[in-house]
């Protein structure tokens, strides 16, 4: 982990990590597959961790009045179950299977949102049987390749939640998941020396990407907003296909 090239790959990782918890969630999933350029994916997604639970601190901050207190206690119970049976399946489990599929769902329902007309669509109500449901397997897919956002964003978006709410109850959906990640990955091996050393160096750039996330999500128009978190749906779904498919 040394180099020109690897310095900037985990310094744009670091900040698209920020990115995601300063309100634009799409943007973490961006980070594993940036620094598996320059190393293997489980040694980027171990390292990378220590840089998403700092960064939560600042996105839960900056998100404290703005969340659904319905939504996290479903979401509560289906991440952790989700992270549990991503640590008891982790030696048997195929990575590149867990992201084909999550493309496939990702992709099916942002080309869904694209392609019908939402204006008459009324909002859903959560439920807590969709909610666990789609909750655990964002918690199972987070643990397996930080790839949550997906199945999360298909339970959430079509109840027609205000960007800042939408935002806010993701930044701490995530925080949550990713604090009970440390434990698992502890025991499996993550958290070796030089990975804490290197991600404590991109703490900066990380907490850069949380203010221009925040910043910009409070700008950007409803409309606009929305249709950057599809159209990243969208993209990064096609990635996971096009990683599973080639391993």
């Amino acid at each position: 982990m040394d180099g020109t090239l690897f310095w900037s790959l985990a310094v744009i990782a670091a900040v698209c990590t920020g990115l995601s918890k300063g309100g634009l969630p799409a943007f973490s999933m961006l980070a594993v597959p940036v620094l598996s350029l320059a190393i293997s994916p489980i040694t980027a997604a171990g390292l990378l961790l220590p840089v998403f639970l700092f960064s939560d601190i600042f996105g839960v901050w900056a998100y404290r009045h703005e969340f659904r207190r319905d939504l996290l206690k479903i979401a509560t119970v289906g991440t952790i179950s989700g992270c549990t049976i991503g640590w008891t399946t982790a030696h048997i489990v195929s990575e590149n299977l867990v992201r084909l599929l999550i493309g496939v769902i990702g992709a099916t329902f942002a080309l869904n949102l694209l392609l019908r007309r939402r204006a008459d669509a009324a909002p859903r109500p959560p439920t807590w049987g969709r909610g666990v449901f789609w909750t655990t397997i964002a918690g199972f897919t987070s643990f397996v390749s930080h790839a949550g956002a997906p199945p999360w964003q298909i339970w959430v978006m079509p109840m027609g939640l205000t960007k800042m709410a939408f935002a806010g109850t993701t930044t701490i959906v995530f925080a949550m998941m990713n604090v009970t990640k440390i434990v698992p990955y502890y025991f499996l091996g993550q958290f070796d020396p030089q990975n804490l050393r290197v991600a404590a160096m991109l703490l900066v750039p990380a907490v850069a990407g949380v203010y221009v996330g925040y910043r910009l999500t409070r700008v950007l128009p409803d409309k606009v907003f929305f249709g950057i978190v599809t159209w990243a749906l969208l993209g990064i779904s096609c990635k996971l296909i096009w990683d599973g498919l080639l391993g």
